[in-house]
């Protein structure tokens, strides 16, 4: 019987480790699956954000490109609207004052007369008299005019000469082509418009979750010029520590595109359903054990049943019973011995020395039995 008992706990100890081992497996590939899904899904709303922000970048860049050769043709339009004024009225061509009420009629900010040669002899501010085509970079721009008198041209918003002062210029021969009128504007609208489309600008005002970074690089110097973490921009791309990101880049144009996504960003998430299908598994499990219990006790008590009505209180041996259903399974077609045996002297021992005398040596005979041939029969 107690052999019958170890072997039951000892079935119920594997079964336990069984289950918990297949818990251990079922996390661990559950954990697999979850950082596929999770490499997937930053894969693909990754490569969502980036094409976001190149779109942005991009319908920024044609924005400003739009608006700049829009106020070149207004520029160009006012500047000779300036000459024939001009042209008209001959007087104001050396008085400031009236150049400048000119101006403020036109909406600029600036006039300049320049003769043939290029080199400004008039205009709204006197200090800037003698500037020429050769007195810096801004200036020459302009140059193409001297060879053609029906040219036309506007700069790109550029720092003047005596100021940098961001202006944009435009200028124009008068009719008799012999001086040149040039008016200067401060595009405020079109700096500020170009202030908040720069890519600091853009990549911060891009919505992103925590634990998530966008950073817009320059192709050739590698240097951030945008960043959702601002603490990030005048770095070097290639200096800033990833490994605690999943990183996807994309170079667009002038621009290196990355995102970045913190491991942890799908930690949380992941733990508590790791968490739930750890604690089902485990009601599972215990379920299973429990239900396993006791298929194993109604089994135990069956061979206890069994055990204990073939088998013999006093000697353990097996009893009449289990010796006429071994008889009743007998192979009469094989070989097979049987061996009959009687205790000398039983009646004498219980007479003289009482029954529990007998039952000694009942007992040592049974024992002499299985230590000769148990292993037989």
């Amino acid at each position: 019987m107690q052999k019958i008992k170890y072997d039951k706990v000892r079935q119920l100890d594997k079964i336990v480790f069984l289950a918990l081992g297949l818990i251990l497996v079922a996390l661990v590939i559950q954990m697999e699956i979850l950082n596929w899904i999770n490499n997937r899904n930053i894969s693909k709303m990754s490569e969502v954000l980036l094409d976001r922000v190149v779109n942005v970048i991009e319908k920024n860049e044609q924005d400003e490109k739009d608006m700049i050769a829009s106020l070149k043709e207004d520029y160009i339009v006012r500047a000779k609207a300036v000459a024939y004024i001009i042209n008209a009225n001959p007087e104001a061509e050396k008085d400031v004052d009236e150049l400048k009420k000119i101006a403020k009629l036109m909406a600029v900010d600036q006039i300049h007369l320049l003769d043939a040669t290029g080199k400004i002899y008039s205009g709204t501010i006197p200090e800037y008299y003698g500037y020429s085509f050769d007195s810096g970079e801004q200036m020459a721009y302009f140059k193409p005019m001297l060879k053609d008198k029906k040219l036309t041209m506007c700069q790109d918003v550029t720092p003047n000469t005596s100021e940098a002062k961001e202006m944009m210029y435009a200028i124009t021969w008068n009719e008799a082509g012999n001086k040149m009128i040039q008016v200067g504007i401060e595009p405020k609208r079109l700096l500020n418009e170009a202030k908040q489309n720069e890519v600091s600008n853009v990549v911060a005002n891009m919505p992103v979750y925590k634990g998530m970074e966008i950073l817009v690089a320059d192709a050739d110097t590698k240097i951030v010029a945008g960043a959702t973490d601002s603490s990030k921009i005048g770095q070097e791309i290639d200096s800033i520590d990833m490994r605690k990101y999943r990183c996807v880049e994309k170079q667009n144009g002038a621009y290196i595109v990355a995102v970045m996504v913190e491991d942890s960003y799908y930690l949380q998430g992941s733990l508590f359903a790791i968490l739930i299908v750890g604690i089902y598994l485990t009601l599972a499990s215990c379920c299973m054990v429990y239900m396993l219990s006791k298929v194993m006790k109604e089994k135990y008590e069956k061979e206890k049943f069994r055990y204990t009505s073939n088998t013999n209180e006093l000697t353990r041996c097996y009893n009449r019973r289990a010796y006429e259903e071994d008889i009743n399974k007998l192979d009469l077609t094989k070989e097979w011995v049987y061996v009959s045996m009687d205790i000398n002297g039983l009646k004498n021992a219980n007479d003289s020395f009482g029954h529990a005398a007998g039952d000694e040596l009942i007992l040592a005979a049974a024992d002499c039995m299985k230590n000769s041939f148990s292993e037989h029969g």
